[in-house]
């Protein structure tokens, strides 16, 4: 068996070579040749971590983050984009260690209470992992859960001194 297993992989191998040799590469001469199709591979464009779009002129709103040290960083943005997204596509300090699915507290935000009352009730969820979050305010939202939108315009949010990477998996 393996030694038919070897001379199958040398016969794909040459039949690979000398197509790769003569012409280009499309599935239809693969599968003519009978060349495995793991022999395919594809090349994609990377996207920018957190996938941001730039926003259209007169669209964009505008979110200002104030950093551990007080450094204050005003980005324009897409409605509809998490803080989350936002803060990791600007490289601000913010972890997001369960990839944005409110399942961790590292996302943590102190939200501006004139802005608080603008955003949706969180949910039973985000309420559960922010009790597990370092230096809870009575503003303090989950990056990940929080959307960008026209009512909140202008929000000023700043990141916690500390964060605490407990997840709903650890309880």
């Amino acid at each position: 068996m393996l030694l038919r297993n070897i001379a199958r992989v040398s016969v794909n191998s040459a039949k690979y070579t000398a197509l790769r040799s003569t012409a280009p590469v499309t599935m239809a001469r693969l599968l003519a040749q009978r060349v495995p199709a793991t022999r395919m591979f594809s090349v994609v464009t990377p996207l920018r971590h957190g996938h941001l779009k730039t926003p259209a002129p007169g669209e964009e709103l505008k979110i200002t983050f104030i950093e551990k040290d007080g450094n204050q960083k005003t980005f324009d943005v897409c409605e509809g984009e998490t803080l989350l997204d936002i803060a990791q596509g600007h490289n601000l300090d913010m972890e997001g260690a369960c990839g944005g699915s409110c399942a961790c507290s590292t996302c943590h935000v102190i939200v501006d209470p004139d802005y608080y009352d603008a955003i949706p009730e969180p949910e039973d969820d985000e309420n559960d992992m922010l009790d597990l979050a370092y230096g809870l305010t009575e503003t303090s939202r989950l990056g990940c859960q929080v959307k960008m939108n026209k009512d909140i315009d202008g929000i000023r949010v700043a990141l916690p001194q500390m964060t605490r990477n407990v997840s709903s998996k650890d309880l």
